[in-house]
């Protein structure tokens, strides 16, 4: 039986078809099972989340593998994002200590580290020091940008491009990504699975690299529209994102913590080969969403 956290996210979709598709035994620990859409009668259920470490207990009985894909890129009204994806994460590895779990499967970040400047990134380098010191079986793969087709970032590109003349772009835009598509990310996941080490970690990312102000343009094009970009100082930014946050709270459409991740690089020196040992040959952000220029990755 695999346990799948964050089924109905941008990953965990792409995940759980694959594992339906498959045959596998799945169990998906989720708040609401609507999210799963018709999948939600083709798996178990396991109501709770990660502001519930009770529900990480009662969902693990009868698993041999944890794959924990759900986190929090902002605070929520239940936790921080230190308490979603770092203290959530070492909870749920304990509870599949003794449950006698056999692998825990972990999505990180590229660049995660305790001196990240962007908190989520804080937050999963101390997951992933959690998941690394286990006595369970355990793989991490850390990942670049992760994008979809319509995903939660091009729905509100979309809103903004109908609602401005012009497209901010906060600070130069100068970070650079190896945007991977996430269902390039999810066969890598599952390409993990049935490998015998007991200790994996795996690098994932794109073939090209992209400065955010690249991924942006892919973005607007791929809405087959054009917008001049106005430059906005990051602290001005941040401000004014962060009143918006006082004022909507959780109902915010976009927090500062979310943009900071834009403005930090997210990058491997090995490019796709990451997942190219996994037997995926990760698409490209321009022909996944659009065509566009793109720089290739050395």
């Amino acid at each position: 039986m695999i346990l799948l956290t964050g089924a109905t996210g941008l990953v965990g979709t792409a995940v759980l078809q694959r594992l339906v598709a498959a045959r596998r035994p799945v169990r998906c620990l989720v708040r609401d099972p609507r999210g799963l859409g018709e999948h939600r009668v083709r798996v178990q259920l396991a109501l709770g989340d990660l502001a519930d470490p009770p529900s990480f207990r009662n969902a693990m009985r009868g698993v041999d593998t944890v794959i924990h894909l759900a986190a929090s890129a902002r605070d929520q009204p239940a936790g921080s994002i230190e308490e979603l994806n770092g203290i959530a994460t070492w909870r749920m590895v304990r509870a599949a200590e003794k449950a006698g779990v056999r692998r825990f499967v972990f999505v990180s970040g590229l660049g995660a580290s305790p001196h990240h400047r962007t908190r989520l990134l804080r937050a999963k380098a101390l997951a992933e020091d959690v998941v690394a010191a286990s006595a369970l079986e355990t793989t991490i793969l850390a990942a670049s940008l992760v994008y979809a087709p319509e995903d939660r970032a091009q729905r509100l590109l979309r809103r903004l491009l109908l609602a401005s003349p012009v497209l901010p772009v906060v600070g130069r835009g100068a970070a650079e990504f190896q945007p991977i598509w996430a269902a390039d990310l999810a066969d890598c996941i599952l390409a993990t699975l049935d490998r015998g080490e007991a200790r994996q970690r795996h690098d994932i990312a794109g073939p090209a690299t992209l400065t955010a102000r690249e991924v942006l343009d892919v973005r607007v094009r791929a809405l087959r529209r054009r917008r001049r970009g106005v430059m906005v100082p990051e602290p001005v930014a941040a401000a004014g994102l962060r009143i918006g946050e006082n004022l909507l709270k959780s109902k915010t459409p976009v927090c500062w913590d979310e943009v900071e991740l834009l403005t930090a690089s997210m990058t491997t020196q090995a490019g796709a080969t990451g997942a190219e040992n996994l037997g995926v040959q990760p698409a490209a952000m321009p022909a996944v969403l659009g065509p566009v220029v793109s720089r290739e990755a050395p």
